[in-house]
């Protein structure tokens, strides 16, 4: 155990002082590490005792450069909204949330590449710091994850190194120390967890006192940078995790295939199989998929039943076009196959 707790103190302390830097990520170094030490479900009970003392000892360390004015309408609005994700998790998929947090943190890379300006300090209305506050807390009892998330929110605000870190730790305090106590409700909160718990936690505190030492050497070019690369990276794994879990939980596969002059692709989405042709000639799209007859309009169904009495099987598949919307019917009879567009 204590070759194992001292890696865990080492790759702490790196982890939280890269957080303090990229706003948020360490969880993303901690838990694969933590994961050999303990059973899956008792991984975020003592990272949770470990990103509360972070958020603790920054608040100690940077306590003079907390923006105590934005601390006010963020919290009151999150803490709720912790209890409503929480509580929503046994109802929602979070992996679709996820999806769409991937893509919205990829939406930083052109900030990637743009010179870096001073941001004036923002005159954000009350009720937009407190609709950011909500969301915020609503995200982290659903996801756990909150920091990479709203990192831009403090970047563009017009804060300084300091007031961010102090600020960011004060605002998501409250956050971390709900989701302990539902841990500890739960009954994850084992004597392993707790050892390993408290040697995460000594290494943030380590880490706090570090980055106060270190943080003046950062420019705020290098600052600012480094938070967006850190939500771009998170961003693309967030994404290409969760559209991996889609696709394997929905069963989606594509196929397609080059005719004459067109490409026809053909989409399984769980049940359902979405088809798209692609003419060459003319440019054209067209989208069809499988129904049955009680799909189609009373008038069509007539005449399905008139060009199907004597087959031996029918298919009917609804198309989609631009201008235009029609049925196809393909009867097979005697080992013949007829096609009908009605």
């Amino acid at each position: 155990m204590i070759l194992p707790g001292a890696i865990l103190f080492v790759c702490t302390v790196l982890a939280f002082a890269l957080s303090s830097v990229c706003g948020g990520g360490a969880s993303f170094i901690l838990i694969p590490l933590l994961g050999y030490l303990l059973p899956g479900a008792q991984v975020p009970a003592a990272l949770s005792i470990g990103t509360a003392t972070s958020s603790v000892s920054r608040i100690a360390v940077f306590y003079r450069s907390i923006r105590w004015e934005i601390v006010a309408r963020f919290v009151p609005p999150a803490t709720p909204a912790v209890w409503l994700g929480a509580w929503l998790l046994t109802y929602i998929n979070p992996v679709y949330l996820e999806w769409i947090m991937g893509l919205f943190l990829l939406s930083n890379l052109t900030f990637l590449v743009k010179p870096v300006k001073k941001e004036n300090e923002s005159t954000m209305p009350k009720s937009i710091l407190m609709l950011i506050g909500f969301v915020a807390g609503f995200v982290s009892g659903l996801t756990g994850a909150v920091g990479l998330l709203f990192n831009r929110f403090y970047l563009r605000y017009g804060l300084s190194k300091d007031e961010i870190i102090a600020t960011r730790a004060a605002n998501e305090l409250l956050l971390h120390l709900i989701k302990l106590c539902l841990y500890i409700s739960f009954g994850l909160l084992t004597m392993k967890v707790m050892s390993l718990g408290i040697i995460i936690a000594i290494g943030a505190i380590f880490s706090s006192v570090l980055i106060k030492r270190v943080l003046p050497y950062i420019s705020e070019n290098i600052f600012q940078k480094t938070g967006y690369l850190a939500m771009v990276l998170s961003g693309m794994f967030m994404f290409l995790n969760a559209s991996k879990n889609i696709i394997d939980a929905n069963q989606l596969h594509v196929t397609y295939v080059t005719e004459d002059k067109s490409i026809e692709t053909k989409m399984q989405w769980r049940k359902r199989t979405f088809q798209i042709d692609f003419e060459y000639g003319d440019g054209s799209f067209e989208m069809e998929y499988p129904i049955e007859l009680k799909d189609l309009p009373l008038d069509k169904q007539k005449l399905v039943e008139q060009f199907s009495q004597s087959a031996d099987k029918v298919v009917l598949e609804e198309v989609y076009g631009v201008n235009k919307h029609y049925y196809e019917v393909y009867v097979y009879e005697k080992g013949k196959l007829t096609k009908h567009d009605i």
